[in-house]
């Protein structure tokens, strides 16, 4: 009798043991599916958006260097309307996910590629990094830029592995692409702006902020356009 109640109460334990390991096992993996698929998506959506910033780019300046050539044919202006352009596309501000976004960053010391978004609200950091504050990127002037750090390499979980010398691309919605370098790396509290408004001696500047592991403390990084 006492062994039946014995083996009983084992077998309880052991499967309420195999059921917290599968459950564990199901959220490791499904936190890893998930990293994998944001980080892929992300990165893929940026290549397209620079390859596509760059072919513009491109189309612009042929479409110059016709113009210059056409300058002094008044004939060839017959019929086009000063400043309208043929192949005008009016450009809409582009999304990612649904949220309006100013540009790209890449980061290659921590294979970071992620859309920068125009608003920080709930969901958009939970979508991407996006801007808190500042004159806009790759615009004269400090612009912060904020991001989650889950622990799990998504958006700015890796910035504690970056270091003073290391380089940030980003690329903005006209397709401009400026590269930064870390002059300053740092941690203070979550209510500190007193790096916010800074002089930048005339050149763009970029504040990468997240919080520390341990969730004390926020992570800052300055950069600045060479």
């Amino acid at each position: 009798m006492f062994e039946s109640k014995y083996s009983k109460v084992l077998t309880i334990i052991l499967a309420i043991v195999i059921i917290a390991i599968l459950a564990l096992l199901g959220f490791l993996g499904y936190d890893m599916y998930q990293k994998y698929f944001i980080e892929n998506e992300a990165a893929a959506f940026v290549e397209n958006f620079e390859k596509e910033k760059e072919d513009e780019n491109k189309d612009k300046e042929e479409q110059n260097q016709v113009a210059d050539e056409n300058t002094n044919n008044p004939l060839d202006q017959l019929g086009k309307t000063p400043g309208t352009g043929e192949n005008n596309s009016g450009n809409s501000q582009p999304t990612y996910k649904g949220f309006n976004m100013v540009g790209t960053m890449v980061i290659p010391k921590t294979n970071f590629q992620y859309p920068i978004l125009e608003k920080v609200t709930k969901k958009s950091i939970e979508t991407a990094v996006a801007v808190l504050y500042g004159a806009g990127i790759n615009q004269v002037g400090n612009t912060v830029i904020i991001g989650h750090n889950y622990r799990n390499g998504l958006f700015f979980s890796n910035n504690k592995k970056l270091n003073i010398g290391d380089k940030i691309y980003i690329t903005d919605n006209s397709g401009n692409k400026l590269t930064y370098t870390i002059y300053n790396k740092f941690e203070t509290t979550d209510t500190d702006t007193s790096f916010y408004q800074r002089d930048t001696q005339g050149k763009p500047e970029v504040t990468l902020s997240t919080c520390t592991d341990d969730s004390k403390a926020r992570l800052i990084i300055l950069a600045k356009a060479e």
